[in-house]
């Protein structure tokens, strides 16, 4: 067992977080390696929240703008580089609803994740392995954490909209889904 209060250590950056750092220091060629690598994710993203297609790729080409601009806002300590940018994507994905709370014609339980056509085998294998992963840290949760986070993230729910069906205050929720998040961390660092 661990010591929930040990120090944790400090994590090395990946891959992303290295193009994150190029991009706020204006590389372009960096900005395109990392769509390249992140953006059938972060659509799938965009798409679960919408549930539109359409709105979706128009809030993905919002997102990578907001990225371009705030790269140097990305700390590595805080994050790893796909959970910031899946950050970034579920809450202009998130505003965008709200804006206009008819539009969604989808039910989330049908949409997919798209694939990436240009993935190769070796990528599709990791990313396999990172879903393994994740559902394994998921499953070691609390079951109303593991449920938070699943809603707020997974199905785009608002905090405000979780707080309201689990008639919980708004300030509990969020620590809640934030210790989740804190132990999803720890379980997922390599």
């Amino acid at each position: 067992m661990t010591d929930p209060h040990a120090r944790m250590p400090t994590p090395s950056p990946g891959p992303l977080d290295e193009l994150l750092s190029q991009v706020a220091r204006g590389s372009r060629e960096a900005f395109e390696s990392l769509y390249r690598q992140t953006s059938s994710r972060l659509f799938g993203v965009c798409l679960r929240v919408l549930g539109d297609r359409a709105e979706a790729e128009d809030v993905l080409q919002e997102v990578y703008v907001n990225i371009w601009n705030k790269a140097g806002q990305f700390d590595v300590q805080r994050a790893g580089a796909m959970a910031w940018l899946a950050m970034i994507t579920r809450n202009r994905a998130i505003d965008r609803l709200r804006a206009n709370p008819g539009a969604r014609t989808t039910a989330l339980e049908l949409v997919d994740e798209p694939v990436d056509p240009a993935a190769t085998p070796q990528q599709g294998a990791e990313t396999d392995s990172e879903h393994a992963r994740l559902a394994a840290c998921m499953d070691q949760l609390d079951p109303r954490r593991r449920s938070l986070i699943h809603e707020a993230f997974f199905s785009g729910a608002t905090y405000e909209q979780l707080a309201s069906r689990i008639s919980s205050p708004l300030g509990s929720v969020k620590s809640w889904i934030r210790r989740g998040l804190a132990q999803l961390r720890v379980c997922l660092e390599p």
